[in-house]
């Protein structure tokens, strides 16, 4: 088990129990935050603890508390349980279901169900400011790493993207989830949709969460194809597309910049993980040069 998650049962667990919970097990999953599995009077709860690192990947607690309430209102999320206020650690509640396959039949159409359920619900105080996260990023790597001079020199390009993606985007700002892997995914026994893990939460272009659904799970064209249709609720026009497209050239961006954060910090530093970095590297300098489809 964990001596940190039994040593802080011990001495916190009155903030949101009248009986000591039993810590059943580590939960997999989660590159940034350590996450367990506990019963509290009978029932099944998620005790986070939270990174060390959470300010330099511009992690905002009270984005997600507010995020989470929302969702939970909605039944697209589990509740929210307890909050550290000093953001040591969060308490919500389990739900026994199993991360979304995109290869299953329906699976599209039922993620883009959850997307447009999602950007239904008001904004919340913190929007997704994307010029100031690459900021913080590139401020929390190493400036004498390889990595860091490769993206520091591609930001220029990444600019211009940033620049359509304002022009591009008209409507209001959406609650955005924005890290809707399919990990971050999961189907209920009901069959429905709910999403968890919402740290980077915020107001945003609801364009982006689709970018991070397109890119982290790996979608082809038919299968951006498949998901704008599904979530526009009718055929995509080139300007959807091309919304998209560039959406898909910042998360990649980002991407890379929050891994070489990580790399920087020691959690992810191993050889196995600068070979990572790389590929991503690659990718989004193959994705930059791509016209859209």
């Amino acid at each position: 088990m964990s001596a940190a998650a039994e040593n802080l049962l011990a001495s916190e667990w009155r903030r949101w129990s009248d009986s000591l919970p039993q810590l059943i097990r580590p939960l997999a999953g989660g590159l940034t935050n350590r996450s367990f599995l506990i019963k509290t009077n009978e029932q099944l709860q998620v005790l986070r603890l939270n990174a060390r690192n959470s300010d330099s990947l511009n992690l905002d607690r009270h984005a997600e508390t507010e995020a989470l309430q929302l969702a939970a209102s909605a039944d697209l999320s589990p509740p929210l349980i307890y909050r550290d206020p000093a953001d040591r650690y969060q308490v919500t509640g389990y739900i026994d279901g199993t991360a979304l396959d995109i290869r299953d039949q329906n699976a599209l159409t039922h993620a883009a169900q959850l997307l447009r359920g999602i950007h239904t619900l008001p904004g919340i105080s913190a929007g997704l400011d994307i010029n100031k996260k690459i900021a913080l990023y590139l401020a929390a790597s190493d400036g004498t790493s390889q990595f860091h001079r490769q993206l520091h020199a591609l930001q220029p390009q990444i600019a211009p993207h940033i620049t359509t993606t304002t022009r591009l985007h008209k409507g209001p700002l959406n609650l955005c989830h924005n890290d809707l892997l399919a990990t971050n995914i999961l189907r209920r026994e009901d069959g429905r949709l709910v999403a968890i893990d919402w740290e980077y939460a915020a107001s945003g272009d609801p364009f982006f969460d689709l970018a991070v659904f397109v890119e982290g799970n790996g979608l082809a064209h038919n299968g951006r194809e498949t998901l704008l249709q599904e979530y526009l609720q009718h055929p995509p026009a080139q300007c959807d597309r091309r919304r998209l497209f560039h959406w898909r050239v910042i998360y990649r961006y980002l991407e890379v910049l929050w891994y070489t954060v990580q790399f920087t910090s020691g959690k992810q530093s191993r050889a196995e993980d600068a070979v990572h970095i790389r590929a991503c590297i690659c990718r989004l300098e193959d994705l930059a040069s791509t016209p859209v489809d």
